[in-house]
């Protein structure tokens, strides 16, 4: 019953075609998108998707086609941000992305959402306006759960370009260079990101961090979700 509710929720906010050629269209939308994104496991995916849709039923989230996942639990010297156009059913990004300096070297382990940390923050998100700051072409981001990121937004914790997101840097460094908690990508690729997602959509931070993962309000099934991310322990 609790999936048949999931795939409902899915179906009827995200714009998933009615019919497909036998099967689940919510499972046949999943299977369809991580094909094109190797590296994401398929439970990540259903938290984002599942956080998104909750976003959206409250008003939060203006651009329901697009969703960003970010899977901190990824090393740094591999592609841990995707981009997807739901309605499309279509991969548009798979990039390497930055975490704080504070959060941990090639793997992030460390995550606050407090002044001055210079760590990554977790959780859901959504996308606001642009500007050009001391990092050029940047995104601000607004934080959308209570005590884990909404203070990401006084942080000036914004998607940007930077020189140290780049396969030389993994070269140099066995991982990218960091951030201050910004989810920063590569130059080249910035502002095409940026442009696609800017405006409303949600962008989805995970790890799987305990406490986050049993308390967010954006979790139908909080523990099963924390379980299955865990392994059951």
């Amino acid at each position: 019953m609790k999936r048949l509710l999931f795939t409902f929720f899915i179906a009827t906010t995200f714009v998933v075609p009615a019919a497909y050629a036998g099967g689940d269209p919510g499972d046949a939308v999943m299977a369809s998108l991580l094909r094109q994104a190797p590296g994401l496991r398929s439970e990540v995916l259903r938290m984002a998707m599942e956080a998104a849709t909750k976003a959206a039923e409250r008003g939060l989230i203006k651009r329901r086609e697009l969703l960003t996942v970010i899977d901190y639990s990824l090393p740094s010297s591999e592609p841990r941000l995707f981009v997807f156009d739901l309605a499309a059913h279509k991969l548009l990004f798979r990039e390497l992305v930055a975490h704080g300096k504070n959060s941990g070297g090639d793997r992030a382990s460390f995550f606050s959402n407090a002044s001055g940390s210079l760590a990554t923050s977790l959780g859901l998100f959504v996308t606001a306006d642009t500007y050009f700051g001391s990092n050029g072409y940047s995104l601000r981001l607004k934080g959308l759960e209570e005590g884990v990121n909404d203070m990401a937004w006084d942080r000036l914790i914004v998607m940007h370009g930077a020189s140290y997101v780049s396969r030389e840097a993994i070269r140099v460094l066995g991982r990218l260079g960091r951030s201050w908690g910004c989810p920063a990508v590569r130059p080249e690729i910035a502002k095409q990101i940026i442009d696609t997602v800017r405006g409303g959509s949600p962008i989805f931070a995970y790890y799987p961090e305990k406490s986050w993962l049993q308390s967010s309000h954006f979790f139908h099934y909080a523990a099963e979700a924390f379980k299955s991310a865990t392994g059951g322990k």
